[in-house]
């Protein structure tokens, strides 16, 4: 993930840092062995245009983790269709043995920067829906820039959305929330959500907690879903209110 500002050198500002850690004997077999069969490595693959161009519903999610919920949701509704988005190795590996384990043939990943993925990847009007579950909130006032959630983020998300698409974000961390809140508030091309609308929305507006959630719970964190609709254009929002 990252965001698309720019330093006076023109480098990224990066709403990620590649923390790498261990991968484990497991996850890196698991990289050599399956990511030929769940990884997507060129936008142009048959694979990639197959997944986008099915008639299933598509969801992205973007920095899955450890791809515990995105697993457990491509079980539980086996009639979407799911690409992931993560830049650290160890969970793209865990996520390979659970996909292997279950047998699961709805998901694909990507493991490379999500802003680049929106920008140049996913054509235009593409997503049914697009998660963003606990992004890094980079607390420290100075490191805010580096916050995924950005009114250039919303562009490339309506730009791969489809006109009502939804947007379901979470965090634990309150003042990312309300700046999450006060951006989205800026961008009348979203609507907030506050009941699904159709059964496919009904289907995916609850999610299962994730490791990284219950210990946060744990710890006394609130957490805070946020759902907004894509309305494509303003005049659409205004129609819409």
């Amino acid at each position: 993930m990252a965001s698309a500002d720019t330093s006076s050198t023109h480098r990224p500002i990066r709403s990620f840092a590649r923390r790498e850690g261990r991968l484990t004997a497991g996850q890196q077999k698991a990289l050599d062995t399956l990511w030929p069969i769940y990884g997507i490595d060129d936008p142009q693959s048959p694979d990639f245009s197959a997944l986008l161009n099915s008639q299933r519903p598509l969801i992205l999610e973007i920095g899955f983790g450890n791809g515990e919920l995105l697993a457990h949701c491509a079980a539980a509704l086996p009639e979407v269709n799911f690409l992931g988005i993560e830049v650290h190795r160890p969970g793209v590996g865990h996520l390979l043995l659970t996909l292997r384990e279950k047998q699961l043939n709805n998901v694909r990943l990507l493991n490379h920067d999500a802003m680049e993925i929106l920008a140049n990847w996913i054509p235009p009007a593409s997503l049914d829906a697009v998660w963003l579950f606990f992004p890094d909130p980079w607390p420290k006032k100075k490191h805010h820039k580096r916050r995924i959630v950005n009114p250039d983020f919303l562009d490339r998300l309506g730009r791969c959305l489809k006109p009502q698409g939804m947007l379901h974000m979470a965090s634990d961390w309150q003042d990312y929330v309300e700046s999450m809140q006060a951006i989205l508030a800026q961008d009348a091309r979203f609507t907030q959500a506050t009941t699904p609308e159709n059964a496919f929305e009904d289907s995916i507006w609850q999610r299962p907690q994730t490791k990284f959630e219950r210990r946060g719970l744990r710890k006394g964190h609130n957490i805070t879903d946020l759902r907004y609709r894509y309305l494509a254009t303003a005049q659409a929002a205004m129609a819409h209110k």
